[in-house]
């Protein structure tokens, strides 16, 4: 879907903004269009201050030319420091003798007119670092946001995570994916390897939908139980297939949260565990034997071509087909269905648009330094990826109708 334009802002010139552009050409000796940018520089601190100062007015009662009768009145200025998207300015904030003045236009412990926070944010979500996102800033708005600014700034959408983390599901999801992208994150000064398991559903409507994002140190029955339950708790009833890569524990754990759900290892991780064995020279005979067993029409037939491939290829890479014996039981469910509904379960490849996302966070911080980091680094990403998912996936209603028919009762009408 193309990405929407941005309106083009059109000028309408007045009598007033002639009268204004009259005068700043006379001010400022504009003469070129980076006069006209410097020259704006200048004008939001003396604005700020005519407002702040029509607001003490306002507070007192009387103009400051004006003689009163009050016990309050002006007390000089105090400096304050302020970014805008213009850069850093300083301006003077009003005071009164009762120290009771507070300006609308620039709050108290307001240090940023812009909307600052939102671009911070956009670029952590596009996988730059604190770092990069302050030389950014630096370079385009001339003010300085130090890392530790940046890093409050994000912790800001910490609830909304965990709002996200807690909102309601939908009561049956057809397929689910698990998949893992893994990062090193300091951990009190010690480096460690983190798996960022993606679980991605697809609804009864056919739209791909992130349901959470869990890190985890260690794959156990007990960790995936207690994610599956994360998922019970959000109202998530009932899964049809949940398609995985050998995750260990996965299995059981399905069983145990998901009685009836069934397990389906994915193919594609499959053939790749597969050609780990296989010599460049032999991957191109070796692939296109291994794909009669995944295509084949029926699981008769696939086990057929199965011992096949086995006794071809045994002699030279007697360890390449064991893990197919051995899984067959999570490799065979797929023979069950049409060819429409094999493009959907046999590879997790419905997440692979979203690990290209998350793998550019790799790309661009060897090391997070926090867990809290790189939950936000996660999160914020997948917030950004997920604004084009608008569209149900290739040929759903037909998908749909074999799944209800195979599943009788267990989805929606």
């Amino acid at each position: 879907m193309a990405r929407e334009k941005k309106p083009v802002h059109k000028v309408q010139m007045t009598d007033g903004k002639r009268n204004i552009i009259q005068q700043l050409l006379q001010e400022y000796d504009i003469q070129s269009a980076e006069d006209i940018q410097d020259a704006l520089k200048d004008l939001p601190g003396g604005t700020i201050k005519e407002m702040m100062e029509a607001e003490m007015d306002e507070h007192l009662g009387y103009e400051k030319s004006e003689r009163s009768d009050t016990d309050d009145y002006r007390n000089g200025y105090k400096p304050k420091r302020i970014n805008s998207s213009y850069g850093s300015m300083d301006i003077q904030v009003p005071q009164d003798r009762k120290s009771t003045f507070e300006s609308q236009v620039v709050k108290k412990c307001q240090k940023d007119i812009s909307d600052i926070d939102q671009k911070i944010i956009s670029m952590y979500a596009k996988g730059m670092t604190t770092r990069q996102i302050s030389d950014t800033l630096e370079d385009i708005y001339g003010f300085e946001a130090s890392e530790g600014f940046i890093s409050d700034v994000t912790d800001k959408i910490m609830p909304q995570i965990e709002d996200w983390q807690n909102r309601p599901l939908s009561e049956v999801y057809p397929v689910l994916y698990i998949d893992a992208i893994h990062y090193s994150v300091r951990d009190n000064g010690v480096i460690r390897k983190l798996a960022a398991y993606v679980i991605l559903g697809i609804n009864p409507d056919g739209r791909k939908e992130v349901l959470t994002i869990e890190v985890g140190e260690n794959e156990s029955s007990k960790y995936w139980l207690s994610v599956l339950n994360g998922l019970k708790n959000q109202g998530v009833k009932d899964i049809l297939i949940l398609c995985a890569d050998g995750l260990r524990g996965i299995k059981e754990a399905t069983a145990a949260a998901y009685p009836k759900t069934e397990y389906q290892r994915c193919i594609v991780h499959q053939v790749r565990n597969t050609m780990k064995y296989v010599s460049d020279k032999d991957r191109k005979p070796f692939c296109a034997d291994l794909k009669t067993i995944y295509q084949a029409p029926t699981e008769e037939k696939a086990l057929d071509a199965l011992e096949r491939v086995t006794e071809k290829w045994s002699e030279k890479y007697p360890n390449s087909m064991r893990s197919w014996k051995q899984n067959w039981d999570a490799i065979s469910p797929i023979f069950k269905f049409s060819t429409a509904v094999r493009r959907v379960i046999y590879t997790t490849n419905a997440i692979e648009s979203l690990n290209a996302t998350y793998r550019k966070l790799n790309r661009q911080r060897s090391v997070f330094p926090s867990d809290t980091a790189l939950l936000k680094a996660l999160y914020l990403s997948t917030f950004e990826a997920t604004k084009k998912w608008t569209m149900p996936i290739r040929n759903w209603g037909q998908v749909y109708g074999e799944l209800s028919i195979m599943y009788e009762g267990r989805l929606p009408e």
